[in-house]
């Protein structure tokens, strides 16, 4: 399994009192398998994408990356991590704005050491950004800033992709365009992925749906 999370757990405190996200998690995502995750606003699905990735910890339960235990990894271990196996496309586009799209594009892969240029020479052309390859983020649109950083995330070719809306600032079409290019990328190198989405119609292109419903997976 590339992702695998047993009995995972997660709260917050509020001024109200600890608030449970997630309640007993189990889940578990094949290589070369897409996994769509749906649910209402607030239901614990980003919560479940961030302790995923290592960016927070779970009160409970286990969380394996590649056979590696994210929950009992340090701050060290955990971005190592995300350097050389998970990739994230967050809503956020976390561009480095004095990078230009070609440097935006690379900036991962090359922390990873896994830096190829004839692949983001594929990649930039594939999510219509040849032509802006020399224009920093400011320059662009929404919609072609969002394309960079799907790009970013394709760039090192990761285990595991872990996605929030990665089409939600893009039209139809574009979004249809970039969802092909990451389907056809776990086919092509055996990675996985884990969207979140309120798209039913993207969601069906995925090879499985889970809905969370108030942090617990629901049939």
């Amino acid at each position: 399994m590339v992702l695998s999370l047993k009995g995972v757990s997660k709260h917050y405190e509020t001024a109200e009192g600890p608030l449970a996200v997630l309640s007993d998690v189990d889940l578990d995502l094949a290589a070369g398998n897409s996994l769509a995750l749906t649910g209402e606003s607030g239901s614990g699905k980003s919560t479940l994408l961030h302790l995923a990735a290592g960016l927070d910890k779970p009160d409970r339960g286990r969380i394996e990356v590649a056979g590696q235990a994210v929950s009992e990894m340090d701050d060290r271990g955990r971005a190592a991590l995300r350097r050389g196996i998970v990739g994230l496309i967050f809503q956020q586009f976390n561009l480095i704005p004095s990078l230009d799209v070609a440097a935006n594009l690379s900036f991962h892969a090359r922390l990873s050491e896994r830096s190829d240029p004839a692949w983001e020479t594929e990649l930039a052309e594939r999510l219509g950004l040849f032509s802006v390859m020399r224009r920093y983020p400011e320059q662009l649109s929404g919609g072609q800033q969002q394309r960079v950083a799907v790009g970013r995330t394709l760039a090192s070719r990761p285990s595991l992709i872990l996605a929030d809306e990665p089409t939600g600032n893009l039209d139809e079409a574009n979004g249809d365009a970039v969802m092909t290019l990451m389907l056809e990328l776990i086919a092509e190198t055996g990675s996985a992925l884990l969207m979140v989405t309120h798209s039913t119609r993207l969601a069906g292109r995925l090879d499985r749906q889970v809905k969370l419903t108030q942090g617990r997976i629901v049939p």
